[in-house]
């Protein structure tokens, strides 16, 4: 079953499982501040769980809990709220704490489709020179999803994330290099990032031979831009 029609619950659509909830719906903007927004969701899990009491639970959290700017936010305090009640209402579950998912799609806000379509139309962009983001292939999230089901590896809270930061600046320099072309930046002595730790899945990184940063990126702008 997957709850959601984002980009992460799109995922699953060819392959979803009859004994697991794939759960993608819910605050994605993590500026939301309407209580009603978080409500929904909330609500939402309450009943999905309430109908699917055998089944392993799959949550999409966000690894915006560990960005020290966004601490205490409305955002950040709702998503610890709904993997606690996760945690307490479930037999078998996975919650899943997710950096920046790149795809095809998605909101066009995200910091990718946001670059790429600021480069193709020769906008000005302005970079924050201290901020980094941890940008992941969504098909790795799913695989990743995968492995740690088929491994049994439950009832636990999992970082998904890239193996390495990268900095605006490398994003846009690699951006630069795929299409040829200079891109109209304007420098700000700001910004911040924040380390994730990924001791359950790093060696999936490395096993698929994907611990270059830059030829990650690169891929990952082949594949979807």
């Amino acid at each position: 079953m997957i709850i959601g029609k984002g980009l992460i619950a799109s995922l699953f659509t060819d392959y979803d499982r009859e004994n697991i909830v794939f759960f993608a719906s819910g605050v994605s903007n993590s500026l939301e501040n309407r209580p009603e927004e978080f409500l929904r969701e909330e609500n939402l899990i309450i009943e999905t769980i309430k109908e699917n009491k055998d089944k392993i639970f799959i949550y999409f959290s966000t690894c915006s809990i560990y960005d020290s700017s966004k601490t205490g936010s409305d955002y950040v305090l709702h998503k610890l709220k709904m993997e606690q009640l996760i945690k307490n209402s479930c037999k078998q579950f996975l919650i899943l704490r997710v950096s920046n998912a790149v795809g095809k799609g998605g909101n066009p806000n995200l910091l990718m489709n946001y670059i790429v379509r600021a480069v193709k139309n020769n906008e000005t962009i302005n970079v924050h020179t201290k901020a980094t983001r941890n940008l992941i292939d969504v098909e790795d999230i799913k695989n990743i999803t995968f492995n740690l089901i088929d491994s049994k590896s439950l009832n636990k809270i999992v970082n998904v994330a890239y193996v390495k930061n990268y900095s605006i600046i490398e994003i846009l320099e690699i951006i630069e290099k795929f299409y040829g072309k200079k891109v109209d930046i304007n420098l700000i002595r700001s910004g911040s990032g924040y380390n994730i730790d990924i001791p359950d899945i790093e060696n999936y990184f490395i096993e698929n031979n994907q611990v270059n940063k830059e030829l990650y990126l690169y891929n990952i702008l082949q594949k979807y831009f």
